[in-house]
């Protein structure tokens, strides 16, 4: 089960390049505030007295004044309160801190659309060298030997078989109904038609039209479209695509062994 997308945010003060404090230091503040001792206020923020009066002093040296002011003589260590301009700040940032929430409110609501296309938006951040690589669902796994016959059927209906180790099956997460892609590079495929299709791989052939043909220096890229808008891309000699007469608009098939496709997901 995939969890839901999440939003959330943290909110902390700056003085140009310098920190003045987060969440933690503000509430240190208010209880300062509350408690009128740096012990007690220590206490309640779950730090050390030490801790307490080295995160005040630093505010203090960080807003350019006063935003602490000790009296000694106070019960539990000595009196301490806020100054104005502490009060100031302590309530200007959870001003800021409700202006937030109820921003990342509004993004969570749109945040289930967003979800929606996030599997989208992960398919298009995978870069691999493979020329190929072809989104589908696993419809079928049969166990063969040390290997297992993984079935991808693809957006269009077209299925591609792969050959892998059982432990990669493993590995992998795989299962029925579960999302993958196939990489095939672009050398391990052939196109032909008719005839010269004898003697071609038979575990995965493909019948499309040539889309587009790139012939140079002696190799030749072809495009091969599938019924369902899938694209192959094929490389071979260029006295090879000559022979076979794979020009343009030419129905063709591409041929390929199971063993050349590789099965990934997404981590």
């Amino acid at each position: 089960m995939t969890d839901n997308l999440q939003v959330s945010g943290s909110l902390w003060l700056h003085r140009g390049n310098t920190s003045l404090g987060g969440q933690a230091r503000i509430a240190l503040l208010e209880h300062i505030a509350t408690h009128g001792s740096i012990t007690a206020a220590a206490r309640a923020a779950g730090m050390s007295y030490k801790a307490a009066w080295d995160a005040v002093d630093a505010m203090n040296q960080l807003a350019g004044e006063p935003l602490v002011e000790r009296s000694t003589g106070g019960r539990g260590g000595g009196g301490t309160r806020l100054t104005a301009r502490g009060a100031k700040l302590v309530a200007a940032f959870r001003a800021v801190e409700t202006a937030q929430r109820q921003f990342l409110a509004r993004v969570a609501s749109d945040l289930e659309q967003f979800d929606e296309q996030w599997p989208l938006i992960s398919r298009l951040a995978l870069q691999t060298s493979a020329r190929n690589q072809l989104h589908g669902t696993i419809s079928g796994i049969r166990p063969h030997g040390v290997n297992d016959e993984v079935t991808l059927a693809l957006p269009g209906g077209e299925t591609i078989t792969a050959s892998l180790t059982h432990h990669s099956t493993q590995t992998l997460g795989l299962a029925v109904g579960g999302e993958a892609f196939a990489l095939i590079k672009a050398p391990w495929i052939d196109v032909a038609r008719g005839a010269d299709l004898a003697g071609l791989p038979t575990a995965n052939r493909l019948a499309g039209v040539v889309d587009a043909v790139t012939d140079d220096a002696g190799q030749a890229e072809i495009i091969l479209v599938l019924p369902g808008g899938s694209r192959l891309a094929a490389v071979m000699p260029h006295e090879t695509l000559s022979a076979r007469g794979l020009n343009v608009g030419t129905n063709a098939t591409a041929a390929f062994a199971a063993a050349s496709v590789i099965v990934g997901v997404l981590a």
